[in-house]
């Protein structure tokens, strides 16, 4: 198919033909291109649960109110959002850094730069405390420093949130693009009990659930009517 072919196909359907499975490698290859996708900073602070073990499939089946698209769903996916492994991904990245500084000199401004921003600028913009007195200071940080350049405006828990769960989004969409071009339709709940999801897949406190996906051959009377979108004048704005 082409692009234009992939976005026409991809369309919400919430009702799965149970005799029609999806081979895994097709899920395995859209779960990869999932995790190309464009994220902040190149944190990565996700992750994709597929949920293959029947038991716990049931269980998850339950905790989205046992709606059709996860009722019906040949195979379902999870997008979880990771903000508590921010620690872990900024020594992942200064681990390549230091081993491109063995091929390049540490002195090199490209090392010194990606060292500062990874070592430094991420640990300010993700580190909190209970308090949330980091929060305040970097809001506070960013409106001094707004008052006479352009800046990030960095704030606390809330802009961290939506950074992670933004990223994860992208991730998401990639992944049902992914499926959509080997003609498998996708549909993605937000209807779901949180709690018990990740209790089922025994995430810790911190992480958060962006998406379920329901994911098959979709059926002619799995959409819920045609596709309409408002006019392009409402929402294409150029300036």
């Amino acid at each position: 198919m082409t692009f234009d072919d992939i976005i026409q196909f991809r369309r919400s359907n919430r009702k799965f033909k149970a005799d029609e499975s999806i081979p895994p490698e097709i899920v395995e290859k859209a779960l990869e291109h999932a995790s190309l996708a464009p994220n902040s900073s190149n944190m990565q602070l996700w992750e994709f649960h597929w949920v293959r073990d029947e038991a716990k499939k049931r269980k998850l089946v339950h905790a989205c109110l046992n709606q059709s698209a996860a009722r019906t769903a040949q195979e379902l996916v999870v997008i979880v959002t990771r903000r508590d492994k921010w620690r872990h991904r900024v020594q992942w990245h200064k681990n390549l850094i230091l081993k491109d500084a063995e091929r390049v000199g540490r002195d090199a401004r490209s090392i010194k730069l990606r060292l500062t921003y990874y070592t430094k600028l991420m640990p300010f913009s993700y580190m909190n405390d209970g308090l949330g007195i980091l929060g305040l200071y970097r809001r506070f940080l960013s409106f001094a420093i707004g008052l006479f350049r352009p800046i990030y405006r960095a704030e606390g828990h809330a802009q961290q949130r939506i950074t992670v769960h933004k990223s994860a989004a992208l991730a998401a969409e990639n992944f049902m693009l992914s499926m959509a071009s080997e003609e498998f339709h996708t549909c993605p709940m937000e209807g779901f009990d949180g709690v018990r999801v990740k209790r089922i897949l025994g995430l810790p406190r911190r992480a958060e659930i962006n998406m379920v996906i329901g994911c098959g051959k979709g059926q002619d009377d799995g959409f819920w009517g045609p596709r309409r979108r408002l006019p392009k004048d409402e929402v294409i704005k150029v300036h």
